[in-house]
C-alpha cells in the first residue's frame, strides 16, 4: 500500500509540475513586435494610413506595430504573403478595396476571402483626379477635352492592376469614352514621384496621397470622387458636379490576420484598432487628409459582409466592362 501511495504521489507530482510549468511558460500575444503589412510600396496612400494607424495601436497592444511594405501585382505579392504567414496574430494586414478587387482581377490572386480571419474595417478615403503641374488643362472641362483629342499622348499612370488607382483611373476613361497609355507601378509612391517629376501626365489616386500636393500646388487637381466636397479641399469640385453623374468612388480600408490566427490575438488585435480608430492624433491625421473614419464597423462582421458584398458586386462590374483576369 504504501509503494502503490509513492508512485501516485510521484506522478501527481509530474503532472502538477508538467501543468503549473506550462502554465508558467504560455506566453500571452503579444510576444513581439507585430509586423502590419502594406502590400504597396512605401510613400503610397495605404502607407500613410498604416504608419498613422501603426503608432496608434502601440499603447493597447504593449508593443512595437512594424509597418512592411511588400508591393508588386497589385497588391497581391503582398496580401498571399499574409494568407501564407504564421497564424500567431504578428502578422496582419492592411489592404483596401483591392482585397476584393483583385479576385476578379486575377485568376489566381495567391488567396481567397477565406484565408483571412477578419478584423475590422478603417477607414474610407475619396479620390483625386490630378495631373503633373504643368499639364495643358486647367479645370475638368479642359482635362476631358484635352483627353478626347489627344488619347495617344496622354499617360495614366496607377499603382498596378487591381489597386485603387488602376480601379478609378479606368472608370475616368470609361466613362469619358478613351483608351489612355496606362503605366503601372509597384506602388504609388513611385507613381506619384513620376508625376511629380513629370514623366508621367494624369492620375486617379486617393486624398491621403494627394492632398498635401494639392495644396502645395505641385500637382494639378480637377475633382474628386465623393459624393459630397471634401472639407480639406473646399475649392475642388465633385464628379458629380463636374457632370460624371453616380460617379463616386470611394477606397475603404481594412485589417485582416491569416486564417487560423487564435481568437485571444484576434481580440486584442480588434481592441488595438478601435483604440487606435480613437486616437486623437490618428483622428486628426487623417481627417486633415480626407479620410472618413469607420469606428463602428471596425470589426470582424462589418468587414467580413462588406467583402462577401462586394467581391461579387466588381466580378459583375468587370464582366460587363469585358475586363478578362490575368
Amino acid at each position: 500500500m504504501k509503494k502503490t501511495t509513492l508512485k501516485f504521489t510521484a506522478t501527481a507530482l509530474i503532472l502538477g509540475t508538467s501543468l503549473f510549468g506550462g502554465i508558467a511558460g504560455a506566453a500571452e500575444f503579444p510576444e513581439r513586435p507585430v509586423s502590419m503589412v502594406v502590400p504597396f510600396s512605401a510613400g503610397g496612400p495605404t502607407d500613410t494610413v498604416a504608419r498613422s494607424l501603426a503608432e496608434a495601436m502601440r499603447s493597447s497592444l504593449g508593443e512595437t506595430v512594424l509597418v512592411e511594405n511588400k508591393g508588386g501585382a497589385g497588391g497581391t505579392i503582398g496580401v498571399s504573403h499574409v494568407a501564407r504567414a504564421k497564424p500567431d496574430g504578428h502578422t496582419i494586414l492592411l489592404m483596401h478595396i483591392g482585397f476584393s478587387t483583385a479576385q476578379s482581377l486575377y485568376k489566381d490572386p495567391g488567396y481567397t476571402s477565406d484565408s483571412f480571419e477578419p478584423i475590422g474595417l478603417v477607414l474610407d478615403v475619396p479620390m483625386t483626379i490630378i495631373a503633373r503641374s504643368d499639364f495643358p488643362a486647367d479645370n475638368i472641362e479642359e482635362l476631358v477635352a484635352y483627353l478626347k483629342a489627344n488619347p495617344d499622348k496622354v499617360s495614366l499612370a496607377n499603382a498596378g492592376i487591381g489597386a485603387a488607382s488602376h480601379l478609378c483611373g479606368t472608370m475616368f476613361a470609361n466613362a469619358i469614352g478613351v483608351e489612355l497609355l496606362t503605366i503601372p507601378y509597384k506602388g504609388t509612391g513611385p507613381a506619384m514621384n513620376d508625376l511629380l517629376g513629370k514623366q508621367v501626365d494624369v492620375m486617379c489616386d486617393q486624398t491621403t496621397n494627394t492632398s498635401q500636393h494639392i495644396k502645395a500646388g505641385t500637382v494639378k487637381a480637377y475633382a474628386v470622387t465623393s459624393k459630397e466636397r471634401v472639407p480639406t479641399l473646399p475649392d475642388l469640385p465633385t464628379m458629380q458636379e463636374s457632370g460624371f453623374d453616380g460617379f463616386e468612388v470611394g477606397i475603404w480600408h481594412g485589417m485582416w490576420a491569416p486564417k487560423g490566427t487564435p481568437q485571444p490575438a484576434l481580440d486584442k488585435l480588434q481592441k488595438a484598432l478601435q483604440d487606435g480608430l480613437a486616437d486623437k492624433a490618428f483622428q486628426e491625421r487623417m481627417l486633415g487628409l480626407g479620410a472618413n473614419l469607420l469606428p463602428a464597423r471596425a470589426n470582424p462582421k462589418a468587414l467580413a459582409d462588406h467583402v462577401n458584398q462586394q467581391v461579387p458586386q466588381w466580378a459583375e462590374l468587370f464582366k460587363k466592362a469585358g475586363i478578362e483576369p490575368q
